[in-house]
């Protein structure tokens, strides 16, 4: 969800910490979006956590590759790392707790959204000093996780937090790119059609809108008409369009073999690449 990048660490330090306090008061602590909530409220008081000596590495977001979200689905995003800490620290789960982030902008500090583990990471000791973790970042376009600015490039990270509320936060431990799902149409005719006569595709590329949870055209963009013929498994480039002010394409061709016709887009940093499914055309 969004957050105020002045208090990031201190949310996820705290949404943390509510997941470890003793049972009596798990009761009265506050979890989920509550917890962020009253974290950042509390930040705004100035109070400061202890500084915990631990470090991250070995930070990877999604198995390395891009997180596509539409408009309502939830995406569970993957992320492993590798917390170091002193030999002395107590890393038992009431007492120690560590999650993934990912944010927005130049470095943490200067995040204008940062997104955190619901839940502490599931973490296994590989040496006294060394832990392996798995985590899952869960993001809800639906719930307003995400604008439309924030397409594109993403920072990594990771948190962890004590039950005596010593904490440590940490940015700069990779990149990954967070992108608007995409959609393409295609629908060639007339249908069957005469030899050397014109094949006009017509279709639309559009993609998800964070803000109001619906897809719309993405315009300007370069858009490739491609045909396959029939009984091969590959499709040729015959020309490139671009679509209009609505995201829409049309496309025009000769008729020579009976196959498939389709658009293909290649993808922006914001928008990840997609093919239409070939429609298929009968030439006589």
């Amino acid at each position: 969800m969004h957050i105020r990048a002045t208090v990031a660490a201190v949310v996820g330090a705290l949404a943390l910490s509510a997941l470890v306090v003793p049972a009596a008061q798990a009761a009265d602590a506050p979890s989920g979006k509550q917890a962020f909530s009253s974290a950042s409220a509390d930040a705004d008081t100035g109070t400061t956590a202890s500084t915990l000596d631990v470090t991250f590495s070995n930070v990877k977001v999604n198995s390395g590759k891009n997180i596509v979200v539409g408009t309502t689905n939830v995406v569970s995003v993957p992320v492993t790392f590798t917390v170091t800490h002193a030999a002395d620290l107590d890393t038992s789960s009431d007492n120690f707790a560590t999650g993934p982030l990912i944010y927005h902008g130049s470095s943490l500090d200067a995040a204008d959204n940062v997104l955190i583990s619901d839940d502490p990471a599931t973490c296994t000791a590989a040496s006294s000093t060394v832990l392996n973790c798995k985590g899952v970042i869960s993001i809800r376009p639906a719930d307003g996780d995400l604008f439309n600015s924030d397409a594109g490039t993403w920072g990594a990270g990771a948190l962890a937090v004590t039950s005596d509320d010593a904490e440590k936060t940490q940015g700069g431990l990779g990149t990954t790119k967070v992108q608007r799902y995409s959609k393409l149409t295609v629908n060639a005719g007339p249908e069957p059609v005469s030899k050397g006569k014109t094949i006009t595709s017509t279709g639309k590329l559009s993609r998800a809108n964070w803000e109001d949870n619906a897809y719309h055209g993405y315009t300007g963009q370069p858009v490739k008409l491609q045909f396959r013929k029939a009984g091969t498994s590959t499709y040729t480039t015959v020309k490139t369009v671009t679509s209009d002010q609505y995201g829409n394409l049309k496309a025009t061709a000769t008729a020579q073999y009976d196959g498939y016709w389709r658009f293909s887009f290649a993808g922006t940093t914001t928008t990840p690449a997609v093919n239409a499914t070939g429609d298929y055309v009968d030439v006589r």
